[in-house]
């Protein structure tokens, strides 16, 4: 039986990735998966810069230190063993996961390309005043073997950054992206964030760009609100997307038309 594209699986993602992705058939793989960070539930009414903001405090983003060191292990594993021998990895992370992220890519020997850091540029305060501002966030780029793709000059091009006489540069491994809201950001009727962190497509398309060609296969284990399947079906990508949650599959196939 042909392996299935453009859709999306409600499931757990270990449990499809072993069950229904062949091996070695996937181009690329991008994953924002629970930095297990939630807790305690703290909100700030009347926040200036994006409305009234809300922790992320999801069943989903609760696990001990050995169970998701464990969880990382099997879903990165899965990972592995569907991308193909030149496929990449991104993986999204902040400093609550990066360490375990990073203990499991090289015990399955993936070579790391680069950690590319998101700075927020309109990041949430802190509340309690006894740390610096967290404003950035973690892509971390990994690949399974040699012959990856790198579409250099692509990069070079969409680059916002351009040479003081104005012609193109380098993408650094530093991203200026603010967090997502305005039109892009899904929100409820209420005018609630229906995904607590929806990634920026902006993210999404120099990503899909870079390590991915037309008519490749693009998968990601934790589609959350879409934006994975939404960038890589605007540029001719064919999509994979798996996601647990029944709303935020809702949410995806809203945006996507299906």
């Amino acid at each position: 039986m042909s392996m299935k594209k453009n859709i999306i699986y409600n499931d757990d993602c270990i449990n499809i990735l072993n069950t229904k992705i062949d091996k070695s058939s996937i181009d690329l793989v991008f994953a924002d998966p629970p930095y297990n960070l939630s807790g305690n539930g703290l909100t700030w009414k009347g926040n200036k810069t994006g409305g009234d903001w809300y922790m992320v405090n999801e069943a989903w983003d609760k696990m001990t230190a050995p169970e998701y060191l464990q969880f990382t292990r099997k879903w990165i594993g899965a990972c592995h063993k569907v991308l193909k021998d030149t496929g990449s990895i991104y993986i999204a992370c902040s400093y609550h996961n990066i360490g375990e992220v990073m203990i499991v890519l090289k015990q399955l020997d993936f070579k790391v390309n680069n950690i590319i850091t998101w700075y927020k540029t309109n990041a949430m305060p802190n509340m309690t005043r006894r740390v610096f501002t967290h404003a950035t966030e973690f892509v971390i780029w990994a690949v399974k073997g040699s012959g990856w793709t790198f579409n250099y000059k692509k990069i070079k091009e969409i680059n916002p950054e351009k040479q003081k006489d104005g012609t193109e540069k380098q993408m650094r491994d530093f991203w200026e992206l603010p967090l997502v809201q305005g039109k892009e950001r899904v929100r409820g009727k209420d005018g609630k964030a229906l995904h607590p962190t929806q990634k920026p497509e902006e993210m999404l398309k120099r990503i899909i760009l870079a390590s991915s060609n037309e008519g490749d296969t693009v998968l990601d284990p934790f589609l959350g609100s879409g934006t994975t399947a939404v960038v890589a079906q605007k540029y001719g990508r064919k999509w994979i997307g798996i996601e647990r949650e029944k709303q935020y599959v809702e949410i995806s196939k809203k945006r996507l038309g299906i």
